[in-house]
């Protein structure tokens, strides 16, 4: 595996500076570019499987945090309040407080639950310069999160769905995650206090897990200050583990809030709040694609998905016909020209590339293509618009895999 500190830079993914401050990178245009793609990916997947997304401000008021638990069992982690007149505010450490008063806000019936409600949103922890490190630990986090209010008899399954959404996203990515972790609580005071609360939603995390057939291992002391957590771990170009994704069973917050829905008897009951992030921190997420497939991203994630090459200066009409034909279709195009340099210089230049459409004489006349394949394969020159039909079909797909001749060519 590779750095994505030092790969990162050398793509031009993102980049910190002293004037902005530790903690805080910046996304240059290809790295914007591969995180667009991802989120789009994951509001898609989130939409299909019927949540619904909301915007929510990333400050609130102190209070809000008090009544949440984060102030008293996570402060250390926040960064300090802001005076506002005879207010405080504070940057949010976490999406769940608003979610849970957006729930509030409306009456609910038995019969709208699971409501899954989905954000990527940005929240903000106070960390020490020491532990700070290019996309992975960062002061400011887009967080693909969710909250799902249901039913105690409908958690399992929402849990199962959860993971069933992890598994399909990492399969799309090429992700192999390290391990399952079963995250409890441990010794000291950071944990809410409430036995009964913590023995349910673990039995109820454990059940899930023994029923998807995922070895686990249990960790004490790794659960969030209001219930236990399951993990997944990924590794990075050290072998040190970071959790990439996580789904947690909530009683505590529900009732902090005052949650209720009515149920059939007409009367009012609380709902159980299930967390669940598919990728976890875009941040991190990137971070771990970046070392995983060293920057030869799945086509369908790529910042640039085909570099068009014209042998000289007579072919760039055609390829700037192509370039544009490729935007027409919402494929991520670069052109490359004989400014560059050498044909076989650009081939280098573009070797992360997943196509290289290159354009001679003949290819300009007869509007075919002679494309490459990131991984060395070489195909006979084919209409254009069979090759960019094909390429589309891939990309669509979402798959790890470039070319399939039987099946993307007509």
């Amino acid at each position: 595996m590779h750095d994505h500190r030092r790969l990162g830079r050398e793509l031009d993914l993102f980049d910190t500076d002293p004037l902005i401050g530790a903690g805080l990178p910046y996304w240059l245009p290809d790295g914007a570019s591969v995180r667009h793609t991802l989120e789009e990916y994951v509001r898609e997947e989130e939409r299909r499987a019927g949540y619904r997304h909301v915007y929510s401000p990333v400050l609130g008021k102190r209070e809000l945090y008090e009544i949440s638990g984060h102030w008293s069992h996570y402060s250390d982690d926040m960064f300090p309040p802001m005076d506002l007149g005879s207010e405080q505010v504070v940057l949010r450490p976490s999406l769940c407080p608003h979610h849970a008063v957006i729930f509030r806000s409306r009456t609910h019936s038995y019969r709208e639950l699971p409501l899954r409600m989905a954000e990527l949103g940005g929240m903000y922890r106070s960390e020490l310069s020491g532990v700070l490190g290019g996309l992975t630990r960062v002061r400011a986090i887009q967080l693909n999160d969710a909250h799902i209010f249901c039913t105690l008899d409908q958690v399992a399954d929402e849990a199962r769905g959860a993971l069933d959404m992890i598994r399909r996203a990492y399969r799309a990515l090429g992700i192999t995650p390290a391990r399952h972790r079963l995250s409890l609580p441990g010794p000291g005071g950071k944990y809410v206090a409430a036995p009964e609360l913590w023995r349910r939603s673990t039995a109820l995390l454990t059940e899930v897990l023994d029923g998807s057939g995922l070895p686990y291992e249990a960790a004490e002391g790794e659960a969030a200050f209001y219930g236990p957590k399951i993990d997944i771990q990924v590794a990075d170009a050290a072998g040190r583990e970071s959790t990439l994704s996580t789904v947690q069973v909530d009683f505590h917050q529900p009732e902090r809030f005052g949650l209720h829905y009515i149920g059939a008897d007409g009367a009012k009951h609380r709902p159980v709040m299930v967390h669940r992030s598919i990728i976890g921190s875009v941040e991190r997420a990137v971070a771990h694609l970046v070392e995983r497939h060293g920057g030869a991203f799945p086509a369908w994630l790529a910042p640039a998905q085909l570099a068009i090459l014209p042998v000289s200066d007579a072919e760039l009409p055609s390829a700037r016909a192509l370039a544009a034909r490729c935007a027409g279709l919402g494929l991520r195009a670069e052109l490359a020209g004989p400014e560059r340099g050498t044909l076989g210089a650009r081939v280098r230049e573009a070797r992360l590339v997943p196509y290289q459409a290159v354009i001679g004489a003949e290819e300009a006349v007869d509007d075919r293509v002679a494309l490459r394949l990131r991984d060395g394969r070489r195909l006979e020159p084919r209409p254009a618009a069979d090759v960019l039909a094909g390429i589309r079909a891939l990309v669509d797909s979402r798959g790890t895999q470039l070319w399939d001749t039987a099946a993307a060519l007509p």
